[in-house]
């Protein structure tokens, strides 16, 4: 059931159109480090310090696109998965076939994950692709700095790292924040669920993530923020830091939890007793 629903879904125009998306911004950023205006001295940004390695683009891609692009990539795939059938009136026909809605409900959320995750892996695919063209294969250049340890650059302590060590890095990056776009992935799911148009699914999912990132912004929230899954969303940064800092992105990994687990089972307990008329 999985194969088919995965191949139903990669045949969509949906999800062509998004990995199209996904892959003209990352190459329009390379051109625009490319050809635009020089980094500023004296920045302390590793968007300012594009230039300087191919291997710096995933970085900028997942900084721009992760907390908005990204955001509405995933929710289009999950709020889709089952108000789209019903929007299409093929919902109850699947449900005729001997498979229990639990079993297609768990189908549906493995495939629009297995979809979203396939979303960050190819903005890193392509802006890796772009920027090794347009600046080559080299060392990473990161502002972060230890306080024994730096390198000068335009009056700029930086630190570097090996093509293979930021290739790691930059795997792990795409890896966090995927999972922590995972609570937009099961919110809009759990409205694709309770309604009959996938585009107020989808709607729902990217507003829970423009709103959750509204409220992170209002420092005056205090410790409140901190249980916004959005909080944490650029704590992979801490891995291109010298020693790497990961105690937020264990954080960032534990905050998501339970808004998977919760949003997931409203999802299954309203499916199961849904009617299903379309």
């Amino acid at each position: 059931m999985i194969a088919v629903e995965l191949g139903r879904q990669l045949k969509r125009v949906r999800t062509y159109v998004s990995a199209a998306i996904l892959i003209v911004i990352p190459v329009i950023l390379t051109l625009a480090y490319k050809f635009g205006s020089r980094p500023h001295k004296g920045t302390h940004s590793v968007v300012d310090l594009a230039s300087h390695s191919g291997l710096n683009l995933p970085l900028i891609s997942l900084s721009v696109m992760g907390p908005f692009l990204l955001a509405i990539v995933v929710s289009a795939f999950a709020g889709e998965s089952i108000a789209g059938e019903a929007t299409w009136s093929s919902l109850r026909y699947l449900l005729v076939r001997p498979v229990r809605r639990g079993r297609l409900l768990a189908g549906k959320l493995f495939v629009s994950s297995v979809l979203s995750f396939a979303a960050v892996v190819l903005v890193v695919l392509a802006s890796l692709l772009a920027g090794v063209i347009a600046f080559g294969w080299h060392p990473v250049v990161s502002a972060h700095v230890s306080s024994s340890s730096g390198l000068a650059l335009s009056g700029v302590k930086v630190v570097t790292f090996s093509e293979l060590s930021a290739l790691g890095r930059i795997a792990l990056s795409m890896v966090y924040v995927a999972w922590s776009l995972s609570s937009v992935v099961a919110f809009a799911f759990m409205l694709s669920t309770m309604t009959d148009k996938a585009f107020g699914a989808i709607a729902g999912g990217v507003g829970f993530a423009v709103v959750s990132q509204i409220l992170d912004a209002i420092t005056a929230l205090g410790g409140v923020r901190y249980g916004l899954p959005s909080h944490y969303l650029q704590a992979w940064n801490g891995l291109f830091a010298q020693p790497a800092a990961t105690a937020d992105m264990v954080r960032g990994i534990l905050v998501q939890v339970p808004y998977v687990l919760v949003f997931s089972g409203i999802a299954w307990w309203w499916f199961r007793r849904k009617d299903i008329a379309s």
